[in-house]
């Protein structure tokens, strides 16, 4: 029971109280306020009203990972740490889930640096933060039957060179942080404390029932006066090169995640698949290295993004010839490994003309026949409607497009688990 004092309104109560409840939003727990009490009329309460506040949890929510096999069939959506935790996040969750989605990939960090979960670390400092409890939210991603992936945006972190500047990749003639085509957004990739920091926030999310880490931009800058940038390896390990500072890193990153259960997925180039040495030397992403340290490769093989490729004019409006080209290259690349090539692909108009449900059907069957295993959907402002329409079709062929794996003690019948008014599995 809450006492209203004067000023008081449903969307206040709903606030202070959300994070002592079960519910993910305010304006969640504020339906269900209003719900439990009568719904009140008019905008403010009276004072020494006396109000219901439903949902209330004796101890905070304590979640743990579901162990997936690494050849777990992945159906994802991408959403941002702020769409996730907001009203229409969940409205998006449950949509795809119903359509026959499992898996929700979420930002822990963005590119930018931020952390969207409380994070006790001395460089985080002060951050804002998107999801209040993650324990709360993975609960809620299970309840619905949903694989969640925690993105991590790794040496890419604009957020934390401000902050820090000793921290960025330096200057070889000013001995300033460097900048990427004038911007300072990257963090030295060979930088022991950003390491640390990085695989320490990966760790809590891991510690939070996450089921998969996805480390993003876990290479080093591509763009940019490339000889005028300086790294702490080349004076610490002078013999090294940019990929096997990755490798490095991954090696202690998947010793300390591996034996919390859940599985580390890597994102990388697609262009990474055609082994040009230049590509390499500035990305440091050595694909048979790097599988070596994971569970899933993540691919980043959006046709449109293909420019200048394989003599073709429009590359975003040849699917077939890119996934199943880029494909073919990674499964050959990564022959005699155990890793499991899941790709990303595009859930964008962007430089394409033909932009549609079709074009999601011919991305995810061309990536299945050349023996990729789920896929992930990027779309960057989380507009999902196009795979929203080919979704019914494609679930309908059996087989053709993807198998179908569920969650363990999820019954595949295209319904969510049941679930109380605050969205938490019975």
């Amino acid at each position: 029971m809450y006492v209203a004092k004067r000023g008081d309104t449903i969307s206040l109560v709903a606030h202070r109280f959300l994070l002592q409840t079960s519910y993910l939003t305010s304006s969640e727990l504020g339906d269900a306020i209003r719900n439990a009490n009568g719904h009140p009329q008019g905008t403010y309460l009276k004072s020494g009203q006396e109000l219901v506040v439903p949902g209330i949890l004796a101890t905070p929510i304590v979640e743990k990972t579901i162990p997936v096999p690494r050849d777990f069939e992945v159906r994802a959506v991408y959403l941002t740490g702020v769409m996730a935790a907001s009203d229409r996040g969940m409205r998006v969750i449950r949509r795809w889930r119903e359509l026959g989605g499992n898996a929700v990939v979420f930002d822990v960090k963005d590119s930018d640096g931020s952390v969207n979960i409380p994070f006790d670390h001395t460089l985080a400092g002060g951050h804002h933060i998107a999801i209040h409890d993650l324990p709360k939210f993975t609960h809620f991603l299970h309840s619905q039957g949903m694989h969640a992936i925690a993105r991590v945006a790794i040496f890419r972190d604009e957020r934390l060179v401000v902050a820090h500047p000793e921290l960025a990749v330096k200057s070889r003639k000013t001995g300033q942080p460097w900048r990427e085509n004038g911007k300072l957004v990257w963090t030295d990739p060979s930088q022991p404390k950003v390491q640390e920091y990085d695989i320490a926030l990966a760790k809590k999310a891991a510690e939070s029932g996450v089921d998969e880490i996805q480390f993003d931009y876990v290479r080093f800058p591509a763009e940019g006066d490339q000889k005028d940038a300086s790294f702490v390896f080349q004076t610490a390990h002078p013999t090294w090169h940019r990929s096997e500072v990755i490798a490095d890193f991954l090696k202690h990153a998947y010793a300390e995640l591996h034996p919390t259960g859940v599985l580390l997925s890597l994102d990388v180039f697609g262009i990474m698949a055609w082994e040009r040495p230049v590509d390499l030397g500035h990305t440091g992403q050595d694909i048979v290295q790097m599988a070596k340290y994971c569970d899933v490769l993540s691919p980043m093989i959006y046709p449109s993004h293909f420019f200048g490729m394989d003599g073709i004019a429009h590359p975003g409006d040849a699917p077939e010839h890119f996934i199943g080209e880029s494909m073919k290259r990674f499964e050959l690349i990564t022959k005699g490994s155990d890793v499991v090539i899941r790709p990303w692909l595009q859930a964008f108009r962007w430089r394409t003309k033909t932009y549609s449900p079709k074009y999601i059907e011919v991305q995810v069957q061309t990536a299945k026949d050349a023996g990729g295993i789920g896929f992930l959907f990027w779309n960057a402002a989380n507009d999902y409607s196009k795979p929203y329409a080919a979704m019914p079709e494609m679930r309908a062929a059996k087989g053709q497009y993807f198998r179908g794996d569920e969650l363990p003690g999820v019954v595949q019948a295209g319904l969510t688990p049941p679930a109380d008014k605050a969205g938490i599995a019975k």
